[in-house]
């Protein structure tokens, strides 16, 4: 029966009948209907790696846009810097906002929080490798320790089962509180802290309904082995009771006196001040023009154009070898690793080679680069005019930079500079180098999405133009797949048909001869 030497295409025996290896025959058969199949396999792994150096360029300039982004902000060529006379009482840092000048300060005294430490050394709160329970470890009498605690964020009660919880337990709570104090336990010095998170006059620790006395209590030596905090104030008088609090840092800045800040950072007028010293101590502030920074900017700019640049002409030149297409799973299979990746990457290698999307990219930004920007009062109008130049049409772009030229620059006409590259027109052509530069890198960016689409893309479908490519071939290869599967059955029912015939003529050849002899023996 057919079942018998034809089951389906998953599970096929042939020539159990005629002992032809159909198997063999089938493949070769098939792998000449293939080819086609093959060769559009091959053109969408070209489409694929297209795409790939095409999304290597656009994440390329998208992080190439933040640098041009950079440029195009007046704030980078407005850098300042500060420095101090004594930074062992204060230390300062400029923003582009700072004027340029000298500034005395005097430190009256610095922010302070709050800091408590139990007063002795208590008992140890390990005991053969175990915890000790609160009950244990201070020998309390009682079940139940209740007490208030208030910081500058606000208070709670606490209230733990002195049987169960341990020292480590009170520790987590009153963290977990945020209160603006944070507890902390020294099992080496077996101590119990208390610190605020925050300085100023709004720090504060206070402890109330402490009717056991853990956290404060009578006994200055710590006798009682409860964990009484030594009390330091930061302020004359009396405080109110259980209330310990920061102070806020005080100081004078040139004519305005008696400036207070809760922390000892401050920035007044741009200039960031970091308080280090009190007591009265002085220091003068220089602040002035920071033409390094502005230098190192225009530095970094530069060599991040000629990386992009670099690489769009690399792929614009890569050399392309037509004779190694992308390898078919068969093909794979005799080849080794390293063969393999070998010829893989002269098989990608020039995909974009003259491609007229990156030339039209790269000769905008060339074009930008050696433009002159219109209406500029200074004397620099090009890139050339403060020492950023080409030298080599074979170089096709790359910039180099006259260090001493452009310094110069910078020292006699930073705005001039500045102007270069960030003025603003509504008119493409009277942009200076970096707005303009801006526009060409996300026009670049949009067609090269229009072409390829972005791997950052949250969308399932890709819209693109090779998106669409490979969608279409996709469908095709689907067609052809599902029509060489049917192609492959209709060979294995010929062939089974055949061993069908050839089964039931030696089935009769064997009966004929059966009865030949069966007569014979008569």
């Amino acid at each position: 029966m057919v079942s018998s030497l034809y089951t389906s295409s998953s599970l096929r025996v042939g020539g159990l009948a005629s002992g032809i290896d159909t198997d063999s025959i089938i493949k070769v058969l098939m792998k000449a209907q293939r080819i086609p199949l093959d060769r559009l396999n091959q053109d969408k792994q070209i489409l694929l790696w297209q795409q790939e150096d095409y999304r290597a360029i656009y994440d390329s300039l998208r992080t190439f846009r933040d640098k041009v982004f950079n440029m195009k902000l007046q704030a980078t060529y407005l850098a300042k810097k500060a420095s101090s006379s004594n930074e062992a009482a204060v230390t300062a840092t400029a923003n582009s906002t700072a004027t340029p000048g000298k500034y005395d300060v005097t430190v009256r005294q610095l922010a302070t929080g709050v800091s408590k430490v139990s007063q002795g050394t208590l008992p140890e709160e390990t005991e053969g490798g175990i915890t000790k329970t609160l009950k244990a470890q201070f020998n309390l009498s009682y079940d139940n320790l209740t007490f208030t605690l208030e910081g500058a964020n606000g208070k709670k009660d606490f209230s733990f089962n002195t049987n169960t919880a341990n020292i480590y337990t009170v520790v987590a709570e009153i963290n977990a509180a945020n209160l603006g104090i944070t507890a902390s336990y020294d099992a080496t010095l077996n101590r119990f802290f208390l610190t605020t998170t925050s300085t100023g006059a709004t720090a504060k620790i206070k402890v109330t309904n402490d009717p056991n006395n853990f956290l404060t209590g009578p006994n200055e030596d710590g006798s009682d082995n409860t964990l009484k905090l030594k009390m330091k104030l930061y302020s004359a008088g009396p405080p109110e009771s259980g209330l310990y609090t920061g102070q806020d840092a005080e100081f004078d800045f040139g004519d305005a006196t008696g400036i207070k800040s809760a922390t000892n950072t401050v920035t007044i007028n741009g200039i960031t001040l970091t308080l280090k010293q009190g007591g009265g101590t002085s220091a003068t502030i220089t602040v002035s023009n920071d033409t390094d920074a502005v230098f190192n900017a225009i530095k970094d700019f530069v060599d991040a154009y000629n990386e992009i640049i670099d690489k769009i002409n690399g792929k614009l030149t890569e050399p392309r070898y037509r004779d190694y297409l992308p390898l078919t799973d068969e093909q794979r299979e005799q080849l080794s690793d390293e063969q393999e990746k070998k010829w893989e990457e002269k098989a990608r290698s020039g995909l974009l080679r003259g491609d007229s999307l990156l030339e039209s990219v790269v000769s905008r930004m060339r074009a930008t680069m050696s433009a002159i920007v219109p209406g500029l009062a200074a004397r620099y109008d090009t890139l050339a005019d403060v020492g950023i130049t080409t030298l080599s049409y074979e170089e096709r772009g790359k910039l180099y930079i006259d260090e001493a030229k452009l310094k110069d620059a910078l020292q006699k006409d930073p705005d001039g500079v500045m102007n270069l590259f960030t003025k603003s027109s509504e008119n493409y052509a009277e942009k200076g180098i970096a707005m303009r530069l801006y526009d060409d890198v996300n026009s670049a960016m949009a067609l090269i999405s229009a072409r390829a689409g972005t791997s950052s893309s949250y969308s399932t479908a890709d819209n693109s133009a090779i998106g669409r490519q490979i969608a279409a071939m996709n469908e095709r290869i689907s067609t052809m797949e599902e029509r060489l599967q049917q192609l492959e059955d209709r060979y294995w029912r010929q062939f089974t048909a055949m061993e069908q015939a050839i089964q039931q003529m030696n089935a009769q050849s064997a009966w004929l001869a059966m009865q030949l002899g069966m007569g014979q023996g008569r």
